[in-house]
């Protein structure tokens, strides 16, 4: 949801989007198929999905012998995160950037929300941003690659918000932490939607 919301604000800043999805081995299957339809939804002018194995990371994402928490106590560090996956993906990213000449990468991390993930962090973002200043050929050039995080502090409901004011059909976008014909409804993913919907008084349209 937070970077179908986060695609649709680059394209109505202007930018042509050149879509990544990074398969890495998630037990959620049915996020890579969502991610096509949202795709094919913006018209973006690329979609590259990247095959990247981290199925043998310790994560409940990835390894299915670990449980899906349904509660985190405050200040701890979740089973669902995975290690080092946005550092990885945001990298990704920044090399796709610089060989299609591209001006900024746009993702949907957010702080507020956030399942307690040290790289959603705004001093998390902000390093990489000084670290993308000095890590490219393009960048040392004097050229810029700008980090765009537009969804950093912004609660589930404004997201979700924002999304609906942008045209963005909700009904394409998977959030659960498990596959299968219908959201666990249980999973912190499927927790904190159904608290921004319900904030928002809005019914979620990806609920059968």
């Amino acid at each position: 949801m937070d970077s179908f919301v986060s695609a649709a604000i680059a394209g109505k800043k202007g930018y042509r989007i050149c879509a990544l999805t990074i398969d890495y081995g998630q037990r959620n299957r049915r996020e890579i198929s969502s991610a096509k339809r949202i795709a094919e939804f913006l018209k973006v002018e690329s979609h590259t999905i990247l095959d990247i194995d981290l199925s043998w990371a310790k994560s409940a994402l990835t390894d299915t012998r670990i449980g899906i928490p349904r509660k985190t106590r405050a200040g701890e560090i979740p089973a669902t995160y995975v290690p080092a996956r946005n550092t990885i993906f945001i990298s990704l990213a920044l090399a796709l950037a610089e060989t299609s000449d591209a001006g900024a990468i746009f993702t949907g991390v957010n702080s507020v929300d956030f399942s307690g993930y040290p790289d959603c962090r705004p001093e998390y973002i902000n390093r990489f941003r000084k670290l993308i200043n000095v890590a490219t050929k393009k960048t040392s050039g004097g050229q810029l690659i700008k980090l765009e995080t537009p969804l950093l502090r912004m609660s589930k409901e404004q997201i979700i918000r924002k999304g609906l004011s942008l045209g963005v059909d909700f009904s394409l976008t998977w959030s659960c932490y498990r596959s299968g014909k219908k959201p666990c409804g249980r999973c912190p993913s499927c927790i904190l939607r159904a608290k921004g919907f319900s904030s928002a008084r809005i019914k979620d349209p990806g609920l059968p």
